[in-house]
């Protein structure tokens, strides 16, 4: 745990530490988690998460969800070093992020899409009900709130929120050749949604969760992880 933990803090304020010596620093804009507020079981689930919402480090420990408990320790360090140090910081919280891999080398999230692709239930399994969006999206979103002078807190960055098996059912009917299984065992997680309302209030608008998983696979394909039939690409 303290593999993950440690690192995080510290290498955000060290990066912190860095930015703050640039006299001409304008505004710093930091990548965090949705992570970060959905993980906790004191909400109503009638009403969508915000950026106002922050997650318990309590469940965090009880789910050994370390990644979770790492970004939202790290995310208010940065919160409390900006403040205390008069940095102007802006946070983008993304969801599951989906679209091309550039790397040869899959990273965790293009592996487990690559698992779920070919069968595999049991990664997918443990996200459970997950938003998405397309990795496209988070960079603009990026350059969005840190040229807009109006940009100020924390930004929720998030398409389309899916149980697993509304995912795993979509793909499998837009990709009928390959194995994609629809069987998941239900967790006995929390119903949300997340409101993106903040940042669409800035005119921003998401791809489909069709067309990130379109350009996915088609990375996939194209670096020999996944063989589509000819013919055979998106219904």
């Amino acid at each position: 745990m303290s593999e993950i933990l440690e690192p995080a803090v510290k290498g955000t304020l060290n990066v912190l530490r860095s930015c703050g010596k640039n006299p001409a620093l304008c505004r710093v804009v930091l990548t965090s988690s949705s992570s970060t507020l959905r993980l906790r079981d004191d909400f109503d689930p009638n009403t969508p998460l915000d950026e106002s919402s922050w997650s318990s480090l309590e469940i965090c420990e009880k789910l050994q969800a370390w990644y979770a408990m790492a970004k939202t320790q790290a995310e208010r360090a940065a919160w409390e070093y900006c403040i205390e140090n008069g940095i102007n910081l802006v946070t983008v919280l993304p969801s599951f992020i989906i679209g091309p891999s550039l790397p040869p080398n899959l990273c965790s999230t293009a592996s487990d899409v690559l698992g779920l692709l070919k069968g595999e239930t049991k990664r997918f399994q443990l996200l459970g009900r997950m938003g998405y969006v397309h990795i496209d999206d988070v960079a603009l979103c990026q350059i969005l709130v840190y040229e807009n002078e109006g940009s100020h807190g924390r930004y929720l960055c998030s398409s389309t929120v899916m149980d697993e098996d509304d995912l795993a059912a979509l793909l499998a009917n837009r990709y009928p050749t390959l194995p994609i299984s629809k069987r998941f065992e239900k967790l006995d997680r929390p119903n949300y949604e997340l409101n993106t309302g903040k940042l669409r209030s800035l005119g921003f608008n998401f791809k489909s969760v069709e067309e990130m998983f379109d350009d996915c696979i088609a990375s996939l394909v194209k670096q020999g992880h996944v063989t589509l039939q000819q013919g055979h690409g998106p219904i």
